[in-house]
């Protein structure tokens, strides 16, 4: 298809369904008028974008109308990475970390599949843009083996790595996942807490070019973490230089400026800090509203799922929606659940 065509009939699609949203229960207007003006395009969920024979051109036009590009692949074309125009932000799925796991949740069409994912994490090196090596935590599947995943990551040298627990969407022909199989937020802190111990443990074991990673955000509603590189997003706190400062926000605006002046210039380079922004102290990791903004009003439909306010050391839930103790009897299914 047509690049020009498919993102043109795409921003249409998108207003089309925004505008069908007006009314819905919880909806603010300000949002919903905010909304029909797209600025952000994820290029990932359905498919393997990257296989696109025109993607730089679609990318282009996106880039043309001011959309950000979030590009997702599974990494099994590395060329393809290679070729890769700059875009905002590039992910490389790291669904695995041995050759057999990778097989049995991913189920590739190559037969080497494995040495196809290791290539295009080494191609992440070379981007100059914000990378990321994104693992999808399928609790009793892929979340065992913590050394092989650093070891991955090792590879690109990624700027970001982003941990989250997968979601169960119900049951399906194409999946035998069940509700066991997706982490509790707090089980996916203490993964990435683990993971960012071996990658420290490579680093000190003898590599000078690894990069030093530290936790630096988290969100509990879509339960994941995020570790990032300190040399790229780091900066001292200027009330406190014995802390250190979070940048790993995105100017858009600047990204946008960039990307014109590389396709105007393609001997033009910019890299990861030249389009960071301040993160809100409320997305730092170990802040108390844990990812959540403190300005949106949470809107919640009464008795549609219990919902929980405090819990204890284990993670396991102990005071309802309304701040009230749950029964014992709650807790202890809540416990053998988790």
């Amino acid at each position: 298809d047509d690049p020009k065509m498919s993102v043109e009939e795409a921003v249409n699609m998108h207003v089309d369904m925004i505008k069908e949203t007006r009314g819905i229960p919880g909806i603010q207007m300000d949002r919903w008028a905010e909304a029909h003006k797209v600025r952000h395009c994820a290029l990932s969920l359905v498919g393997e974008p990257i296989m696109y024979p025109r993607i730089n051109e679609l990318l282009h036009e996106l880039h043309d109308r001011k959309i950000s590009t979030f590009l997702v692949t599974n990494g099994q074309h590395p060329q393809a990475i290679n070729d890769l125009v700059p875009i905002t932000q590039l992910y490389v799925s790291v669904d695995a970390s041995t050759p057999e796991s990778l097989e049995a949740v991913d189920r590739p069409l190559f037969k080497d599949a494995w040495d196809r994912l290791k290539t295009s994490l080494s191609c992440l090196k070379n981007k100059g843009q914000r990378t990321v090596a994104r693992l999808t935590v399928v609790k009793g599947w892929n979340s065992d083996e913590i050394g092989g995943y650093a070891r991955l990551i090792a590879l690109g040298h990624c700027s970001l790595v982003e941990v989250k627990g997968v979601t169960f969407c119900g049951k399906s022909d194409a999946s035998n996942l069940n509700m066991s199989n997706s982490p509790w937020h707090h089980e996916v802190l203490q993964f990435t807490k683990l993971l960012l111990k071996e990658l420290n443990a490579i680093r000190e074991g003898g590599d000078d070019l690894m990069p030093e990673y530290d936790l630096a955000c988290e969100h509990k509603h879509s339960c994941s973490v995020l570790l990032a590189r300190v040399d790229q997003f780091a900066v001292p706190d200027e009330n406190d230089p014995t802390k250190r400062k979070w940048r790993t926000w995105i100017d858009y605006d600047k990204f946008q400026e960039l990307a014109a002046k590389h396709a105007a210039d393609p001997t033009f380079t910019f890299g990861v800090e030249d389009y960071v922004a301040d993160t809100p102290s409320w997305a730092v990791a170990g802040a108390d509203e844990e990812g959540f903004d403190p300005t949106d009003n949470r809107h919640r439909k009464k008795k549609k799922h219990p919902k929980y306010t405090k819990f204890d050391d284990d993670g396991i839930p102990t005071h309802d929606t309304f701040n009230e103790p749950l029964e014992e009897e709650e807790m202890l299914k809540l416990r053998n659940l988790m």
